[in-house]
């Protein structure tokens, strides 16, 4: 199996896992703040230091277009069809979070998974050592994605094993990805800057703010650890 298939994979049962520790695991989910804090920094570094620069290295014209694209397109589902939606455990089990609420957080988190896989395959195709950077700023993020889907559901009316069902659907849109680019690698041209403003967006706009919610100084530091344990990597890692 290609290393970016592999990769994908892993980052697709990290979806699942996040599921499974709200169904079956229940008390370890207050660490995900945590994943989310580190996975922000490394995730922002990420699009900002490597995605961003290399797509517009391929694709000098339109990049800086495609970059704003994929930015919009999360933007305006998030504004419109998923309206009701932060990351980590969902509390309002009221009349607000309808079945209809449930399904539209899974449309968008879908999207937003299908765009992972396109960024793990899109970097694998551009070198080996930008495809471990993305896998690794998308696996940090993978659980709590997964574990505020499950949430999201269960909020929602619905039972334990949609729940989880629904965090194996973002794992098969995470794999979609992977395979889409696997199966047609020139489309990492428009893959890896569309991707790129996903995640600047899911990042700036979807992850900081979880980070901001919590009182104190301490996932704010997590959050810079996330920022220096890319630029360590990227230090360590050979670039080729």
């Amino acid at each position: 199996m290609k290393t970016s298939l592999l990769l994908g994979l892993l980052a697709a049962l990290a979806d699942v896992a996040g599921g499974f520790v709200l169904v079956r695991a229940r008390g370890v989910e207050r660490y995900l703040r945590y994943f989310v804090a580190l996975g922000a920094g490394f995730l922002m570094a990420t699009a900002l230091v490597e995605m961003a620069p290399e797509s517009l290295r391929l694709m000098p014209r339109l990049g800086p277009i495609l970059i704003m694209a994929g930015y919009c397109i999360v933007h305006l589902l998030e504004h419109t069809i998923v309206a009701h939606f932060h990351y980590g455990e969902e509390t309002h089990h009221d009349e607000f979070v309808s079945a209809r609420t449930g399904y539209s957080v899974l449309g968008g988190l879908a999207v937003h998974a299908l765009f992972d896989g396109v960024a793990i395959g899109s970097g694998f195709v551009v070198s080996n050592w930008l495809g471990w950077l993305i896998f690794l700023a998308i696996l940090l993020h993978k659980a709590p994605e997964g574990f505020t889907m499950a949430s999201v559901m269960l909020a929602s009316g619905r039972s334990r094993a949609v729940a989880l069902y629904s965090a194996i659907a973002l794992a098969v849109a995470t794999m979609a990805g992977v395979l889409v680019i696997e199966l047609a690698p020139h489309w990492m041209l428009f893959g890896l800057p569309i991707s790129a403003g996903v995640a600047l967006y899911v990042g700036a706009s979807d992850l900081v703010p979880e980070v901001n919610r919590e009182p104190g100084i301490r996932l704010a530091l997590v959050f810079f650890l996330g920022v220096a344990a890319f630029l360590l990597l990227r230090f360590l890692l050979p670039s080729v």
